[in-house]
């Protein structure tokens, strides 16, 4: 994409001007007519300082976070998408009109980006194929298939139900985490106030006893010490603890020993496996009604099921199929199906009706994560319950041993 200078007159006879961005001049020109206006001169802006300067604030803002599309604006995009094809109305104006109505500034620059490729005479599937960042391999194939088969609003439908289902997925996740995290936040804030405030007034008041003090005691007070000396140097080491972390999350090595690690956790670990299979089977009976060959839509949802462990147990599903075995013999071996699913999974396959089967098997697997997550928060308190208490009774011995001495010594003096 470019920046063009151009002016021109719209209906009216009045004479506009501005900057756009846009592929080529011919295509700036045919979006102007399309919107009523008369070009008389277009013309390519050299890059300047200025430029410069917009692609410094485009990096900052991306580092913000602030070039993005939310999972409610897609859904929103869809389901206009859907009414408008359905209508009828052309893709072209269909996308100028979304591209100048979207609230979303990158957004709307996005769709205007999409609407000139697809002037340029590039199909729906390819010109959103050009924003890995907005649009999934997963929306970009049901797009592609629905642009293929004449179908296009029965695809978007679809793709809006889909994100629909995800947008209630990622609720379910954060629901499962917000609890526990939550506690151990609050417990980590509740060891540093102890550390910097609690312990070094009583370590004054002790110091007057001029006696030798009990061990807790001791390992309580040397720790707060270490803290309060070098709290820069661990809240250094935390930091620079956590990038490297992320970075290594980051890395596919990391991010598969993590996804996998994390379907061990105990409690949560069940509930998560649960949400990424729930998400696979649907996401796969839609992309099999859809039209999509089975290798195909095995080799998507791998990518999208939102955990690298499973993902590669999908891959070797996909190999098993492409070997010709059958997609139940895959699903045995690769251990993440119960038997009951497996069965299940059997039986639409030797019916023909395996997206009918897979979507039972998603409703399947999202009663039981709702059941888990209203147990969730009994399973884990009294596991919370009994780290609150060791942490008082260290404290506890640490501060009343000496005070309870203290005061046996006193007795016997009298």
């Amino acid at each position: 994409m470019a920046a063009f200078r151009f002016t021109g007159r719209d209906a009216q006879g009045q004479k506009v001007s501005g900057v756009r961005q846009a592929a080529s001049a011919e295509a700036l020109a045919g979006e102007l007519l399309a919107e009523r206006i008369t070009p008389l001169t277009i013309e390519a802006q050299a890059a300047s300082t200025a430029g410069g300067s917009a692609d410094v604030l485009r990096q900052l803002n991306r580092l913000l976070g602030r070039e993005r599309v939310s999972l409610e604006e897609l859904i929103i995009f869809c389901r206009q998408m859907h009414s408008l094809s359905k209508a009828g109305v052309p893709i072209l104006r269909a996308m100028g009109g979304l591209a100048d109505s979207t609230r979303n500034p990158y957004f709307g620059e996005v769709l205007r980006e999409v609407r000139a490729d697809l002037e340029a005479g590039n199909g729906l599937g390819v010109a959103l194929s050009s924003h890995p960042r907005v649009f999934t391999p997963l929306f970009i194939s049901m797009v592609s298939v629905g642009e293929n088969t004449g179908q296009l609003d029965l695809a978007f439908k679809q793709l809006a139900g889909y994100l629909d289902m995800e947008r209630e997925t990622r609720k379910r996740i954060q629901q499962a985490t917000r609890y526990p995290l939550f506690v151990l936040l609050a417990m980590g804030v509740a060891l540093v106030v102890i550390n910097l405030l609690v312990i070094p007034a009583f370590s004054k008041v002790f110091a007057q006893f001029k006696s030798e003090l009990p061990l807790p005691t001791r390992i309580l007070i040397g720790f707060s010490e270490f803290t309060q000396q070098w709290w820069w140097l661990i809240a250094l080491a935390l930091a620079g603890g956590l990038v490297l972390l992320l970075r290594w999350l980051q890395t596919e090595p990391g991010a598969r020993l993590w996804d996998r690690y994390k379907l061990r956790l105990p409690i949560v670990g069940g509930i998560f496996e649960r949400i990424a299979l729930a998400r696979f089977t649907r996401t796969f009976a839609m992309m099999y009604r859809a039209g999509l060959p089975l290798l195909q839509a095995l080799a998507i949802n791998s990518n999208t099921v939102g955990n690298r462990h499973i993902g590669q147990a999908i891959l070797a599903m996909r190999d098993g199929v492409e070997r010709g075995e059958s997609l139940t013999r895959g699903a045995v071996a690769s251990g993440l199906f119960t038997p009951l699913v497996l069965q299940m999974l059997a039986v639409g396959e030797e019916t023909g009706a395996l997206d009918d089967l897979f979507i039972e098997v998603a409703d399947f697997y999202e009663q039981e994560v709702d059941y888990d997550l209203k147990r969730l928060a009994d399973s884990i308190e009294p596991i919370l319950i009994v780290a609150m208490g060791g942490m008082v009774l260290v404290l506890a011995l640490g501060v009343f041993l000496p005070m309870w001495e203290l005061s046996a010594a006193t007795k016997g003096v009298r």
